[in-house]
């Protein structure tokens, strides 16, 4: 318990210094910590069966967070994001040359690395420029919001927890502990708009709503995927805490949808 808890405070330190420190730190650190996932994922489901292409997946979701970083950051045309697209016809047209027992698995899992541990935080960090200049309170509001719902569910479950939530999957999530999650980001996103500004009391509570609902279910969507593969953990990097899958397994669903929310509701405009 103490390992994790001292893991965990500077965790927290490094990644809202990251996120404060400006947009030459907050999209490589970022960035990078999707390149990490997507060798932790591609680590996980590596069997005799399965063999993803490790190398050139990492070097396609390095290219295409390339590509995204660069236009955040003034470097990039938008059209040049396009360019996206030729690691995946690479990834397909390797795989022939590859002789493995199932190459069209391996070539499905070495892209739903890509899909699943790289593009959310491509997502994630738009966040910062969503609003045309680089913007550190939207991200910063973001990651605050997820820790409030993952101790607000942690607090409540333990407290009240009674009607199991998806037992199949995570026999110890708890409606009680969802809904209190929930309810606690909320409260929280309240006054984020006092404090941060960017976005009115009700968007930021809309944000906490979709942080707690989806931040949930991407929980649930990373413990089946240790499930079925049967580890505890997805890495341990972090000690006490496992590996970046663990801790930014709400991020990769929440950060596309809050992105999506925030762009065609909120900045629509």
């Amino acid at each position: 318990m103490k390992t994790r808890a001292i893991t965990g405070f500077f965790f927290i330190i490094v990644l809202v210094g990251a996120v404060l420190l400006g947009p030459y730190a907050f999209v490589p650190f970022f960035g990078l910590v999707g390149l990490l996932s997507v060798l932790e994922f591609y680590g996980l489901i590596r069997s005799e069966s399965t063999q993803p292409l490790r190398i050139l997946g990492t070097l396609s979701a390095l290219f295409i967070v390339g590509l995204f970083a660069g236009y955040f950051l003034g470097f990039t045309p938008l059209k040049a994001t396009l360019l996206s697209v030729l690691p995946v016809l690479a990834i397909s047209l390797c795989a022939l040359f590859r002789k493995t027992i199932n190459p069209i698995q391996d070539i499905g899992f070495t892209l739903m690395g890509i899909m699943y541990a790289a593009v959310p935080f491509t997502f994630f960090i738009a966040l910062g420029f969503i609003s045309g200049t680089f913007n550190p309170y939207l991200p910063l509001g973001f990651l605050i919001l997820l820790w409030t719902n993952d101790t607000g569910a942690y607090l409540s479950g333990r407290s009240f927890g009674r009607t199991k939530l998806f037992e199949r999957i995570s026999p110890n999530k708890t409606w009680e502990g969802f809904i209190g999650g929930v309810v606690l980001a909320v409260v929280v996103a309240l006054n984020l708009a006092q404090y941060f500004g960017t976005l009115s009391r009700v968007e930021w509570a809309a944000v906490a709503l979709i942080i707690g609902v989806f931040g949930t279910l991407g929980d649930l969507v990373e413990s089946m995927l240790k499930r079925t593969l049967g580890v505890k953990d997805s890495g341990s990097i972090l000690p006490g805490h496992g590996g970046f899958l663990d801790r930014f397994d709400g991020l990769l669903v929440a950060a596309p949808l809050v992105y999506i929310f925030l762009e065609f509701v909120v900045y629509a405009h």
